[in-house]
This record gives C-alpha cells, sequence and structure tokens, in this order.
C-alpha cells in the first residue's frame, strides 16, 4: 500500500540492537557458501513464474503505448521526496523510483528481477545477495551501482520516516561482495521478510544526486530518476505531471511488459472528494476509484454515464479487507480502560448506518484480514493456540472464544439492547450519569473530540455522536485542512480520527508501524492507537518467524484476536471490490490480479 513492509523483531529486542549494529559499507569475500542465484524470490513456497516467463499473466503485452492518463488529488503537496517526514509528497513518485525487484500482484509476495538481475539468500534467509543488472540506468545515463544501493539504504535508515528507519536499521551490514554484486547482513535471521523487504521496498536513488544535498528537506526540484518515468512539470500544490522515458533501459523486462503505457500521467489537485466528482463527471480526469458506497449509488449521474462515455464497474478481487475504523488514542487516560472502549464500541449502530446513510453498500470488519483465509476461524486451536497460550492473563479473555463480531443491532435506530449493556460497562469503570452527564468520580465529564480531515467522514461522526446522547456522552467533531490534520496525527495530538489500516496477503512489517510497542511513540509513525503490549508485539514476531503458509496464517489470526478483542479500533466497514469509474478514452486489461486493477502500471489505450 505505500509500502513499507514488516519489520517487526526491532520492537522486542529493542531499537538499540539496531543502532548499536552499525551499517558499514565495505569490500571483500565471505568464507560462507553461497546459495543459489535466482530470478526471483518468494515469502513462502516457490514463485509462480519460473526463470524463462515473458511477461505477468494479468497483462496485455501487445497494449497500445501511447496517450496521457489524468488523475485526481486531493489537498495539496509541497514536496517530490517522499521518503522523510517533511512535507506533503506530489501522488505519483513511485513511478519514478524503483527497488531492486518487482513484485507479482498475483501472489501473495513473490518479487521478480528488475534492476537486480538475480537474487540468492541462505535458507536461514540471514542475509540476501543481489547481483545488478549491467544494463540498469539512471535518468542522467549515469549506471546503477552498488555504491548507489549502499547510498540508498544509509540514506532511509539514518533520515528515512520512521518506519524506514526502524526497518532499514535491521540491516547488520552492507558490502559490495563483487563486480555488481552487494549483500545485506541483517542483525538476526528471524524476520524472513526481510530479503524481500530490500528486494521490492528499498528505492534506489542517485548518490551522485543526492549527497550534495540536503536529503530531509522539502524540494520541488525534480531528482535523478531511476523508474520509467521523469517528472516533466510541477505546479507546485496543485499538478504534476510525469512523462514517460523514452530511454529507460528496462523497458523489455518480463516484469515491465504491457505496463507503463501512457505517455504521460498528470495528477491535478482539487479540495475534496465532491468536488473532485464533479470535475471528473465533466472530463478533467479520467478515472475514479470510489471508496464511498453511498456516493456510489447516488451521485454518479451524468449524460457521459447515460450515453456509455463512463463506464462503472466494480471490480472483485483477493486483497484483505484491512481495517478502516474510528481509532481510540490511547495515551489519553479517557481511553485507557477497555471496558470505556468497548462501551463506546457497543454504542455504533452500524445496521441503522449502513441502511440510512450508505445505501446498504457495506459489509460491517470484523477482521483486519476479512475477505481472506486469515480472518480468523472458531477458536483457536493448532498452531494459533499455541501462539495465544502463554498470555493466558495478559490479554482479554475474549481471545481465547469465538472470533471477534462487532454488535449487531435490528437496524431501527432503537440500539436499547447494545446501549444497556454500553452503561452497565461505563459503570464498572467508574462512570455515573448526573444530571444527564457521564462523569466520573471526580465529576469530570466523558466526552472527546474526533479530528476530520475528509468532509465524507463528518456525518458518520455526527450521526455516531447522537447515538452517544443516550449514555450521557458529549462528542464534538472538528474538520480540519489536509495539513493541519497531518501535523497533529504526526505528533498524535488528537481524542480519535478515522483510520485505515491495509494490509496484504502476506502481512508482515506493516503490522510492526501499525501496531507495536516500538512505534507507540515515534513521531510521524502509524500507529495512531498508541498500543504498547507485549503479546501484540509477540504476534508480529511469530508473522516474521513464519517458515510455511500455516505458520503465517496461526500467526495472523492470533495477532488479530488480540487486537480485535482489546477494542482499539471500533471497525467500520468494507467492500469486496474496487468501485471504477473512468472515461472509455482508457481501458484495462480483462484479468484482474489478486491485488486488483493498479491503474498506472498497466492500464492501457482501448
Amino acid at each position: 500500500m505505500i509500502l513499507s513492509k514488516r519489520a517487526h523483531q526491532w520492537l522486542c529486542h529493542g531499537v538499540a540492537v539496531a543502532l548499536a549494529t552499525a551499517m558499514v559499507p565495505m569490500t571483500g569475500s565471505f568464507v560462507e557458501a553461497r546459495a543459489e542465484p535466482q530470478h526471483a524470490i518468494a515469502m513462502l513456497g516457490a514463485p509462480k513464474h519460473g526463470a524463462g516467463f515473458e511477461h505477468f499473466d494479468y497483462v496485455d503485452p501487445a497494449a497500445p503505448q501511447g496517450g496521457a492518463l489524468r488523475r485526481a488529488a486531493l489537498g495539496s503537496f509541497d514536496t517530490l521526496n517522499p521518503y522523510v517526514i517533511k512535507g506533503r509528497p506530489a501522488e505519483g513518485l513511485g513511478l519514478i523510483f524503483e527497488p531492486l525487484m518487482r513484485r507479482g500482484r498475483d501472489e501473495p509476495f513473490t518479487l521478480y528481477a528488475l534492476i537486480a538481475a538475480t537474487v540468492e539468500t541462505p535458507d536461514d534467509r540471514a542475509w540476501v545477495e543481489f547481483t545488478l543488472d549491467p544494463r540498469a540506468r539512471f535518468s542522467d545515463g549515469s549506471p546503477i551501482t552498488v555504491d548507489d544501493v549502499i547510498f540508498s539504504a544509509e540514506a532511509l535508515r539514518t533520515q528515512g520516516r520512521p518506519n524506514a528507519r526502524a526497518t532499514w536499521g535491521r540491516i547488520a551490514r552492507i558490502a559490495e561482495t563483487g563486480e555488481r554484486r552487494v549483500r545485506f547482513t541483517f542483525t538476526d535471521s528471524e524476520d524472513r521478510e526481510m530479503p524481500l523487504l530490500v528486494a521490492g521496498f528499498l528505492p534506489i536513488l542517485s548518490k551522485s544526486y543526492w549527497q550534495h544535498r540536503e536529503f530531509v528537506a522539502t524540494t520541488l526540484e525534480p531528482p535523478v530518476a531511476s523508474g520509467p518515468y521523469r517528472i516533466a512539470e510541477v505546479d507546485p500544490g496543485r499538478a504534476i505531471v510525469y512523462r514517460r522515458d523514452p530511454d529507460y533501459w528496462g523497458r523489455s523486462l518480463p516484469v515491465n511488459r504491457g505496463h507503463y503505457n501512457f505517455d504521460t500521467m498528470r495528477f491535478d489537485y482539487y479540495r475534496d472528494s465532491a468536488v473532485a466528482l464533479e470535475a471528473f463527471k465533466s472530463g478533467a480526469y479520467d478515472l475514479r476509484i470510489e471508496p464511498d458506497a453511498a456516493r456510489w449509488a447516488t451521485q454518479y449521474t451524468a449524460p457521459a454515464i447515460d450515453d456509455g462515455r463512463i463506464r462503472l464497474e466494480t471490480v472483485a478481487h483477493g486483497v484483505p479487507s484491512g481495517l478502516t475504523g474510528l481509532a481510540f488514542n490511547l495515551r489519553r487516560p479517557l481511553f485507557a480502560d477497555r471496558r470505556v472502549r468497548e462501551a463506546l464500541s457497543l454504542s455504533f449502530d452500524f445496521e441503522w448506518l449502513n441502511r440510512t446513510l450508505l445505501h446498504d453498500g457495506y459489509v460491517r470488519t470484523a477482521s483486519l484480514f476479512d475477505n481472506s483465509p486469515m480472518k480468523p476461524q472458531g477458536t483457536p486451536a493448532g498452531g494459533e493456540l499455541a501462539l495465544l497460550e502463554s498470555w493466558h492473563g495478559q490479554v482479554p479473555d475474549a481471545v481465547f472464544g469465538p472470533p471477534f463480531a462487532p454488535a449487531r443491532s435490528d437496524g431501527s435506530g432503537r440500539n436499547r439492547l447494545n446501549l444497556r449493556q454500553a452503561a452497565r460497562l461505563l459503570e464498572e469503570a467508574g462512570w455515573t450519569v448526573r444530571d444527564g452527564v457521564r462523569i466520573n468520580s471526580n465529576g469530570s465529564p466523558l466526552r472527546f473530540e474526533i479530528l476530520l480531515r475528509d468532509p465524507a467522514n463528518e456525518r458518520v461522526a455526527l450521526a455516531w455522536s447522537r447515538m452517544l446522547r443516550p449514555l450521557g456522552i458529549a462528542v464534538s467533531i472538528r474538520l480540519v485542512e489536509s495539513a493541519q490534520f497531518q501535523g497533529q496525527i504526526d505528533n498524535y495530538d488528537f481524542d480519535m480520527v478515522f483510520g485505515d489500516w491495509g494490509v496484504t496477503l502476506s502481512p508482515g512489517n506493516e503490522q510492526q508501524n501499525y501496531w507495536s510497542s516500538q512505534t507507540a511513540n515515534q513521531p510521524g509513525g502509524r500507529n495512531w492507537t498508541g498500543i504498547a503490549d507485549p503479546a501484540v508485539d509477540a504476534m508480529i514476531d511469530a508473522l516474521g518467524a513464519a517458515r510455511t503458509r500455516e505458520a503465517l496464517v496461526d500467526a495472523a489470526r492470533a495477532l488479530d484476536r488480540i487486537l480485535m478483542h482489546s477494542h482499539i479500533v471500533i471497525p467500520l466497514w468494507h467492500d469486496a471490490g474496487t468501485r471504477l469509474a473512468y472515461w472509455t478514452s482508457i481501458a484495462r486489461p480483462p484479468v484482474v490480479p489478486v491485488y486488483g486493477p493498479q491503474v498506472e502500471t498497466f492500464w492501457r489505450l482501448p
């Protein structure tokens, strides 16, 4: 999604391990036996595509080339460097920066040769070694070298965003081991995903370009690129245009055939989704991915839709739901008691909301891994139970029962049964009612603020605030502009926010960034709830230690049970497909990969 995939073990062993082990560029040979060089690396099992594959199954290798793709973005931007905490980066920068290997979108987690022609790693994955393709070039024509790879890792480890610093901080040593060969040795061999993270999520930057510039500063100067596009135009905060590099060295690689079919890609910025939708219907841009079922049901009306110039479709995929929800900030004393959080969750009447506001367009989310086999089933058993057993008494008892299920109502708007249960929990937690106001033993009222960035969330927040009134709870709602919201989020200065935590079929370091003790108080991180629970840390460790798909699923299910039964988020909803609205001036290949349609990568002209 963003991606910075799992770096879990540093939370358990401590960041001191990573910092104490310096990442030192060096040359020299290694005495241990080499692994066998391969064209691909899979997290578990064997790659789907063999060494001689010509292209991915989900692309059209003969796709027409040319034309323009116009997209929309919200808010504004002030930097072209997406890898540091300062500034708001422009949309689409992944088009100009590439990693060593490219992910196949029809497998849980497999990467194939790109800048690196081959990859090798031992059975314990204590290290990974790449041989760079001698043809690989930056956009200025200079070769991509081992020095560039080393520089990229060091820059992101020391100056990158918090999640990147944590991930790359688990590299103990990086060394040039031969001509165009570079080896990463890790602080331990317990996180089997680390070789894939280095392969697929370390952007390769030009050392000669960046070494004389301040890496952490915002910049609107187009950098030297390693990917298939260059930045052609920048209208600060308003628009950015990318143009396909005619000299891009990797155009004919198997991982690129059928990809990057548009000559130019443009992102125009809009104030909010409502304005952007009207612009789309008027023809200002080509494609829209619609997350809002109510808007999909009521606002997609236009002559171009009626006469077929705009196509509407919902495309199924195999991506786990992830979690969209109202996140409690556990750093606030108000939310420290699990009973208070559970009571507030009970008051949320999804069935009524879905029927009256959302046109029954969603399914209630019950798991971080809904829409996938990683969703917990029944009571814990086998390997899943083995992971949880030692945490008896330290995690909610409900973890050892059936999977979490959000409270249901009859959809009538009279949520009395759940509200009575919520009131009992609040009283147990020391919150009583006086003159219609819920107060604690000090007489302080139970009130909090929901911080919003997206106006579309305001009506949901308002509806929930009304649901809380019978409990004597007052909620205020504050809508702020994008930059202010980001600043408050980065510093965890909020009571509650709408959050979105995406997952993949190979959950990993993103779980570390979302839920670990290590990230609970790192400014700019993604642990918005502030959860710092050793049991959660242990389950994230187990994800990284998994050697089989079965072990990975056990760890994912165990993690899910703890998180959901801890009531750190009020889960909202999801849908199993992607809602697409697009002008027929563009088209997608008929095959949709497991991870869904990736517009900029393999869409094309009709």
